[in-house]
């Protein structure tokens, strides 16, 4: 076990199962836009490096403008509907009620308009301290960017500190921001992306990190 004083929290594919309703919005995009619709597991390729690259890959085009417009529309829908479909991963309340004494932030890379509904929704909001969201699309996770003014802001001790994520970008994070790093399998991430990355810690269940964190 490690002493951990602050811990940084993924949202998607870490704590929240939100693949429907990125998924319908995303469609709900297309659609508005006289694209066709994508399959489920073809958007959901697309999530995890920011929402402009989400709505590019989408749309197959990089066009600035339609571009633009393919965000306000998933944008003005999600935010509506940010918990039609989301539910917590098995264990995600009870481990931050546990932690409830530690430091807790959010790290993502959806915008933080985005984040605030759905751990609104699902009641989890009240026990992160700040979220840090992907609204500059120039820093955004792997980079060490998205870290440090959090960092500076709350004086944060980065040896006593771990990102708990599902996905490589997560792990790099961590790596590139020197703290320590734990990757959850139930997630999106794939082990042949993660594995060579050697992240401190494994886990398959959020509960586990009662065994890592003292």
């Amino acid at each position: 076990m490690v002493y951990i004083d602050s811990i940084f929290f993924d949202i998607d594919g870490t704590l929240i199962d939100a693949r429907g309703d990125i998924v319908t919005a995303m469609n709900y995009a297309l659609r508005e836009m006289g694209f066709p619709e994508k399959p489920f597991e073809e958007i959901i390729s697309y999530v995890g490096t920011g929402v402009t690259y989400l709505i590019s890959k989408s749309l197959g085009s990089d066009d600035d403008s339609l571009v633009a417009k393919g965000v306000e529309l998933y944008a003005g829908y999600y935010v509506a509907h940010p918990a039609d479909k989301a539910s917590l991963f098995p264990h995600a309340r009870e481990i931050l009620e546990h932690f409830k004494k530690k430091r807790k932030i959010i790290l993502t890379n959806r915008y933080t308009n985005f984040a605030e509904p759905v751990l609104n929704a699902l009641g989890i909001r009240g026990y992160f301290e700040d979220i840090v969201g992907g609204d500059d699309e120039n820093c955004l996770k792997p980079s060490a960017c998205v870290l440090d003014p959090i960092v500076s802001k709350l004086h944060i001790d980065r040896s006593k500190s771990l990102i708990v994520g599902d996905m490589a970008i997560d792990i790099m994070t961590g790596k590139n921001s020197g703290i320590k790093t734990c990757w959850v399998r139930h997630g999106l991430g794939k082990a042949e992306d993660v594995q060579p990355l050697k992240p401190d810690f494994v886990i398959s269940d959020l509960m586990e990190l009662i065994n890592i964190i003292r």
